[in-house]
């Protein structure tokens, strides 16, 4: 895990809602760097989106899971975006919206070529489960640069903790290779100044902001 404060210059406060997308053919030019954040449900997504950004309503929030249920397009500088991806799990969410984001995700992943770096949200009171470890795994193929944020850390109690990073890192042993990992809060805002030097870094070797 890193200790490390991101770069006084970088900033992630500036985002601005630009649109929601459907389909991968509604989403902005394929120009310029983006960050994917994906998640279950349940993990606390938009609450980690709004916490990196220093914004309290930016992602929206709600005690029912899966509110996020298109692509969510934010711009924090010129042609530097941030991607809110559908949660997976899809809590009361139908068989045929479901069977839309399982086909067109994939597509995204697969074809978007600003795509830089992906954040996956996980509750860190959960082992990973399988749609999570398939994310990593696809990462990992695709030389895809991956940041595992365990939110909700605040929960956790020093030796659940240590039990949380033992077993995450025995998921992703086997995909290790441009994979980082940290213990995150929205809550307590645990982890933020980590999480924006990793994504710094990502954006960075891109040309900068």
């Amino acid at each position: 895990m890193s200790t490390l404060e991101p770069p006084q210059a970088f900033t992630l406060a500036t985002a601005e809602f630009v649109k929601e997308a459907h389909l991968l053919s509604q989403m902005p030019p394929d120009t310029g760097a983006e960050i994917a954040i994906a998640g279950r449900s349940n993990a606390g997504k938009s609450s980690v989106i709004n916490t990196l950004c220093n914004r309290r309503k930016l992602a929206r929030t709600s005690r029912t899971p899966g509110r996020t249920q298109q692509f969510v397009v934010y711009e924090f500088a010129a042609n530097r975006r941030i991607i809110d991806l559908p949660g997976f799990g899809f809590a009361k969410v139908s068989k045929t919206k479901r069977d839309h984001w399982s086909h067109e995700i994939p597509r995204y992943l697969e074809r978007r070529h600003s795509l830089i770096g992906l954040i996956l949200v996980v509750d860190s009171r959960h082992r990973l489960k399988e749609q999570e470890l398939e994310i990593v795994g696809w990462c990992a193929s695709a030389d895809l640069p991956i940041l595992l944020l365990l939110n909700k850390s605040d929960k956790l109690n020093q030796q659940q903790t240590a039990a949380a990073l033992r077993n995450l890192e025995r998921d992703v042993e086997r995909s290790a290779t441009g994979l980082s990992m940290q213990l995150f809060s929205a809550t307590a805002r645990r982890g933020v100044d980590a999480a924006l030097s990793v994504i710094a870094g990502w954006f960075e070797a891109h040309g900068g902001q």
